[in-house]
């Protein structure tokens, strides 16, 4: 028996949810939901599905829904299914406020159900082929940027952009966070539309995050350097870059020896460096992240990005946001 899922939302990731719900082999979609009616239908007839009148109609024929609206109006329409029984995956970020997060957490820990926050990259293959080696940052550097788009200027591009690498970056260190410095300006919308931060963790990790939605050539790069290795990720190209320090007495790593770092073998120390571009196998991250959240619900799976998760992303967001609004009140 599969599961039925509704769509509410079906602008640019709704769309896309839609087309991939209509081939699922653990959902049905039920229908799908938009306050653009006519829109509604068309995207409705293009995959064979109904187009729901109401919030109502879509929770009488779901047992989950996919919400895929604006960030600000998360919060009342997960509000609304969770309170109503229904299990809800969200696009990230979770709501538009950390309190709000926190409101809907209690609710789906009251009613047992079960959220999970569409931070897609995750998912994607070139960050799963760097946890094989299973990383341990000291300093990770991310440029994520983008040409601007007027469909996310409802948030800033901290909560828009950056909060994908913030969300990684407190994945992969585990520690709390100490410090947060941040910069940031509005170019052309009255939101920040570039960014910096810089993240300083209790266990001495640090993160240099920069976000921007007025560039030329979009880029979504990170670099993780730990000790004695560094890996750089190309998530828009899933491709990854591994160099490792050995022991030259190390006849066991993989890769070739790399030069392109320097010439390491002028160091006093007795080492050389291994140069790796690892299998990336290609997948759909959104497949990917629709088959965890049904398989939670089906078969009690670990959720791979939790609400919980979800909104200490959007704490660190926020504070971010905070910062910044500081440094432009002492520009302005």
């Amino acid at each position: 028996m599969k599961l039925k899922v509704a769509v509410v939302g079906v602008g640019h990731l709704g769309a896309i949810h839609t087309k991939l719900l209509a081939n699922n082999n653990l959902a049905e979609l039920t229908g799908i939901y938009d306050i653009d009616k006519e829109k509604a239908k068309e995207i409705a007839k293009q995959y064979s599905t109904q187009a729901f009148e109401s919030l109502d109609e879509a929770l009488k024929f779901s047992d989950a829904v996919i919400i895929a609206t604006p960030t600000t109006t998360h919060f009342d329409i997960a509000k609304f299914f969770l309170e109503n029984g229904k299990h809800c995956f969200i696009e990230k970020p979770i709501t538009d406020s950390y309190q709000k997060a926190l409101s809907l957490i209690a609710i789906a820990k009251q009613k047992r159900l079960i959220i999970q926050v569409g931070h897609v990259e995750r998912f994607n293959p070139a960050l799963k082929a760097v946890m094989r080696y299973n990383p341990k940052p000291l300093f990770i550097e991310a440029h994520r940027l983008s040409q601007f788009k007027a469909r996310a200027i409802d948030v800033s591009v901290v909560s828009d952009l950056m909060i994908h690498d913030i969300d990684i970056v407190l994945w992969l260190v585990k520690s709390p966070v100490k410090n947060i410095y941040a910069n940031g300006v509005p170019v052309l919308t009255e939101t920040i539309d570039i960014a910096n931060a810089r993240i300083e963790f209790e266990n001495g990790a640090i993160a240099n995050l920069t976000a921007s939605r007025i560039s030329a050539k979009p880029t979504r790069k990170m670099r993780i350097f730990q000790k004695q290795a560094y890996f750089s990720i190309d998530f828009g190209n899933q491709k990854v870059e591994v160099f490792r320090l050995t022991d030259k007495s190390d006849s066991t790593s993989a890769g070739t020896p790399a030069m392109m770092l320097g010439n390491i073998f002028d160091s006093p120390r007795d080492v050389q460096i291994f140069y790796e571009t690892p299998n990336v196998e290609p997948t759909n991250a959104i497949e990917e992240e629709h088959k965890s959240f049904f398989e939670a619900i089906l078969f009690g799976k670990p959720i791979p990005v939790s609400a919980f998760e979800a909104s200490q992303a959007l704490k660190i967001t926020e504070l971010v946001e905070s910062k910044i609004k500081e440094s432009l009140n002492l520009i302005y």
